[in-house]
């Protein structure tokens, strides 16, 4: 079972899942996003006594707060427990495309000459991890939700500002990946 767990399942298995995962909300009359989470937690804290968009029954949303606690848990229990000692599988270009911006390929989902103290504490590395999450952040906010809850919950709802969302990320992602990616990696 430890096997089957630690290795990535295939769209056929985890698009489906996430599917019913989905059906189940919208039945329920609850929609899925993790950003909102944010906002709860906000709420259950007491800032709504100082900051009126901070207002609100965060009881509604436990349901919400208990996804969050499960995925942190259920990160916790894959980075611990379910590793997979094999190499995650990159196409060659990908590599090459790594190799021109100076990031050596690993094996590693996080490069590890990235994503490491020392290189956080560089003038790079902290506006690489403190601007883009400040731009998440704000973009979050900016945009109403958060990628899963606008492409999943939004999406399927049939919501133009989610669709609308949807296609700016990917024109960010893009522009990211395209643009500043071999800008900032030079």
């Amino acid at each position: 079972m430890i096997t089957f767990l630690s290795q990535p399942w295939p769209w056929y298995v985890s698009g489906p899942a996430i599917a019913l995962i989905l059906a189940i909300l919208l039945f329920s009359g609850k929609t899925f996003g993790f950003s909102a989470n944010l906002s709860n937690i906000c709420s259950m804290m007491g800032l709504g006594k100082r900051i009126d968009y901070f207002k609100f029954d965060w009881k509604k949303q436990q349901w919400n707060l208990l996804f969050l606690a499960g995925s942190v848990i259920g990160g916790y229990i894959a980075a611990h427990y379910l590793q997979s000692n094999q190499p995650i599988s990159l196409s060659k270009s990908t590599i090459e495309d790594l190799k021109k911006m100076n990031i050596p390929f690993d094996g590693n989902m996080e490069p590890a000459s990235i994503f490491n103290w020392s290189y956080l504490f560089t003038g790079r590395g902290l506006l690489l991890f403190l601007g883009g999450g400040f731009l998440i952040g704000f973009g979050t906010r900016y945009a109403g939700g958060c990628t899963s809850g606008h492409a999943i919950s939004g999406l399927s709802a049939l919501q133009l500002p989610s669709l609308i969302a949807v296609i700016g990320f990917f024109i960010g992602g893009l522009f990211t990946t395209f643009i500043l990616f071999p800008f900032i990696f030079k």
